[in-house]
């Protein structure tokens, strides 16, 4: 193999001349096309000895048919689209020096890169990588806007779009061979075409004559003007499909299908592993294919990854190139299955990439608020000892404990940064109290803030209740306080006059000012966006900021969503509480739902039915509630008193009916799921949740949690109409089987995936490329831990050696992301 050496040194001399000095030579040449074809034959002229082996000979004949398309066109192309071209040709050459030590026995180690990394300055890295997809060779304006639909507008989003999964061709069979209950892949030609009538049904048939057999495809519902107009008689085609035996011949039903032309490189579309896209309408796969190969060979190099070499070397990462070439195109010896779970070494590379960035940024957004200047509050003040005191209860060892943290937090010199989660029932607000009256006593203003107006009441009694024998003013602030009231609210807040504000997210309005704010509560955290806590938390100076919520997070959304936040848990329900017996009713048993509800209302207890919201419309969903709650009373439970409430009321209104439920002077409560969250009646003892099939998990279990808040035994019953889909028999077993909040949350992710279980864009949930938090959970964890030792190591990436590190992150956070801040 002299010879192929001898060939490579001659291409690869002067392009490293070229490129020296940032390729301030490159005009000097002027027609390098037709020497470096010349060359390139030659090279694609060398005999391969016999004993190498053929994913070697495959490697290289790919290799060097990708270095001859470089030169094509290179002499009449502007002086950056040559230096792109350039380097890519350079790492080509590093490619097959190493496939030659291959073929010399000189093994190489799979982890490391197998292609050598063109050092490209970030800038012109973001500048190759933010160029428009329409001047990619062989796009253009026409097919860039088909890519648009895929929210794919630069060469960037290109090259981040993967494949959704991968077709194994390496091995096509003639048909005589084919394995009835394999997956296989022929070629042939379509012999005939028609459409069959089986009784009712319409199937398209298609017979392939390869020359050794003849094989049927159907198709049994489809396009089948497309389907005549694309398989026509002679048409040469690739199949990949489940064989099938029928009376003694072999089938295939909707198979994946592509139709070949002699133009077509058979290296691409098959003898390979064969990358498949999402389907985009007017852009066939092997348009698509060829597209990613233009691009690939023209920009790879330019996605810059600078993770440090340690980190890389620790958890077996190949370089970002190697990986954005190889998630596209794999190598033909790798496993197909670990490419379609998206396991293989590319895979990892690029999802690792995603997380370790995201965790980075939050590390230092995390980092930043510990160098802010906060408040340090005095913790061993007397004012907390009372309130204590005052309590009927005592805290249990859980809520004890995260007071401690709570302390411990708040004493420190930089603003205190806390998610705490506990189940429903669990205690939360008397811990959060305990931080408030801290920052009370210490001069400071404390505000909570809830998702509903009748949470926020309900906080603002309780709340009331504990302050008065502290001597601690509250405030009430809802968006439904209007006029002289709120004006006198507002003014004694910002005099100073109020010690705790409770309100909705009209604390963040324009025109709210804080005298001197301390402490924030945020209630409820996920029905909150990012940027409602970021206005209320600059309502003060740097004040320590609290988030609870009753919706316990599984733990992959902890490490994303809430990475910046320390985390507290109170895991431990205060003692005598018991759990609430759940049971799934079909509208067939109506009856039996009745009898317990009124073998309930007998003893004296009260009853909640919830309706959902059947479409998003409130309208339908009041309709339906006020009728129900008008049969209840008249046909069903005559002797009871009936009430309704639901989101259309005014706040008055709502708060005046919550009254008398709470008082008794309603047996039972006719809701929406408006009372999901937070509300508080001792005295309810069941929970009949109507159409139970339609709700989320974490929604039941929030309404189971509405009753159970006593001694009383309680139950909920989940009365389901038409169960049609798995998940929602899911759902409605687990929830008999467990009281355990933080696994219906863990359940309830999975069955929901990430985004829809925390609800809206605002809700800080990471727009992953690629990475999926739940699939990938081991790999999150990982990068997370190395980028903040990362910057417990190096808080604000001043080294040289995090330098790019430094300036791709803050390209992908995009100004979401403060290095700098000082004390």
């Amino acid at each position: 193999m002299d010879r192929l050496v001898e060939i490579i040194k001659k291409i690869e001399a002067p392009l490293l001349f070229l490129s020296k000095d940032s390729y301030k030579k490159l005009h000097m040449v002027k027609q390098l096309e037709s020497g470096m074809s010349g060359l390139v034959n030659q090279l694609i002229s060398i005999d391969i000895p016999d004993t190498c082996t053929d994913s070697i000979k495959y490697d290289l004949k790919i290799t060097t048919s990708e270095l001859e398309k470089s030169f094509v066109g290179f002499d009449s192309l502007p002086s950056e689209l040559k230096q792109v071209r350039i380097a890519h040709a350079l790492k080509l050459v590093k490619i097959i020096h190493q496939l030659h030590d291959k073929i010399e026995h000189q093994p190489s180690n799979r982890t490391e890169s197998s292609s050598v990394d063109i050092q490209v300055d970030p800038g012109k890295s973001f500048e190759m990588l933010s160029l428009p997809v329409q001047y990619v060779k062989g796009v253009g304006p026409k097919i860039s806007q088909l890519l648009r639909k895929k929210n794919i507008e630069t060469v960037e989003d290109l090259l981040y779009f993967l494949p959704r999964k991968y077709e194994d061709r390496r091995y096509v069979k003639k048909i005589s061979a084919l394995t009835v209950g394999q997956r296989e892949t022929i070629i042939g030609r379509v012999a005939e075409s028609r459409i069959q009538h089986y009784r009712k049904t319409r199937i398209y048939e298609v017979v392939v004559d390869d020359g050794s057999g003849l094989l049927t495809v159907k198709w049994f519902h489809g396009n089948y003007a497309y389907l005549k107009n694309t398989l026509k008689r002679d048409q040469r085609v690739i199949l990949t499909g489940e064989v099938r035996g029928y009376h003694f011949e072999k089938e295939m039903i909707h198979p994946d299908f592509e139709v070949l032309t002699a133009k077509d490189n058979e290296l691409l579309h098959f003898k390979r592993i064969v990358p498949v896209y999402s389907e985009t309408a007017g852009l066939h796969q092997k348009s698509m294919r060829k597209i990613m190969m233009q691009t690939i060979g023209d920009f790879s190099h330019g996605v810059l990854s600078p993770i440090p070499d340690d980190v890389c070397t620790r958890h077996h990462l190949i370089d970002m190139g190697n990986a954005i070439r190889n998630v596209h195109f794999p190598d033909s010896d790798q496993t197909v299955d670990t490419y379609n779970r998206f396991v293989s070494d590319p895979h990892r590379r690029i999802i690792f990439d995603e997380f370790f960035f995201f965790e980075l940024g939050m590390a230092l957004k995390k980092r930043g608020y510990v160098i802010e200047q906060g408040i340090a509050f005095k913790v061993d003040g007397g004012l907390v000892r009372k309130f204590l005191n005052i309590l009927s209860f005592e805290l249990t060892n859980a809520q004890k404990r995260v007071v401690a943290e709570i302390d411990a937090d708040m004493s420190k010199p930089h603003p205190m940064n806390r998610l705490l989660q506990g189940d429903v029932g669990s205690g939360k607000t008397v811990v959060s109290m305990a931080a408030m009256v801290k920052a009370c006593e210490n001069g400071y203003q404390s505000a909570i803030m809830a998702p509903t107006e009748i949470l926020a009441e309900q906080h603002y009694t309780n709340i009331k209740r504990w302050a008065r024998p502290l001597g601690l003013s509250v405030a009430l602030l809802t968006g439904s306080i209007k006029n002289k009231e709120r004006k006198e609210i507002l003014h004694h807040i910002e005099e100073g006059k109020v010690s705790i504000v409770v309100g909705t997210h009209a604390l963040i309005q324009e025109g709210v000012s804080f005298h001197k704010l301390g402490l924030i509560v945020i209630d409820e955290q996920h029905r909150f966006g990012v940027i409602q806590r970021a206005a209320l938390r600059e309502k003060g100076l740097y004040p320590d900021v609290l988030v609870m919520t009753a919706t316990p997070i599984p733990r992959t959304l902890a490490m994303t969503v809430y990475s910046d936040l320390d985390l507290s848990m109170i895991d431990e329900l205060p003692p005598g509480k018991k759990p609430i017996r759940t049971k799934v009713f079909y509208e067939d048993h109506r009856d039996r739902v009745y009898k317990i509800i009124q073998k309930e209302l007998d003893k004296g207890n009260q009853a909640f039915i919830v309706y959902p919201l059947v479409e998003e419309s409130e309208v339908l969903d009041l309709k339906d509630a006020t009728s129900m709650a008008r049969h209840l009373r008249e046909d069903i439970f005559p002797e009871f008193r009936v009430g309704l409430i639901h989101g259309k009321m005014k706040s008055l209104e709502k708060h005046g009916i919550m009254k008398d439920f709470q008082q008794g002077k309603l047996h039972i409560l006719v809701s929406t799921s408006v009372i999901e969250v937070g509300i508080d009646i001792p005295t309810a003892s069941l929970m009949v949740i109507e159409h139970a099939e339609r709700f989320g998990l974490s929604q039941l279990h929030q309404l189971r949690g509405r009753v159970g808040r006593s001694d009383l035994p309680s139950y909920c019953l989940l009365v389901a109409y038409k169960v049609g889909t798995d998940d929602a028999r899911k759902r409605l077993r687990i929830m008999e089987q467990t009281n355990d909040g933080f696994k219906i949350a863990e359940e309830d992710l999975v069955i929901r995936g990430p985004g829809e279980f925390m609800g809206t864009r605002q809700s800080g949930l990471p727009d992953f490329r690629v990475a999926d938090i739940l699939r990938d959970a081991t790999l999150l964890n990982n990068a997370r831990k190395e980028a903040f030792l990362l910057v417990q190591d190096d808080p604000f990436l001043e080294k040289p050696e995090h330098a790019a590190l430094k300036t791709i992150l803050l390209r992908k956070w995009e100004g979401r992301l403060e290095l700098a801040k000082t004390a």
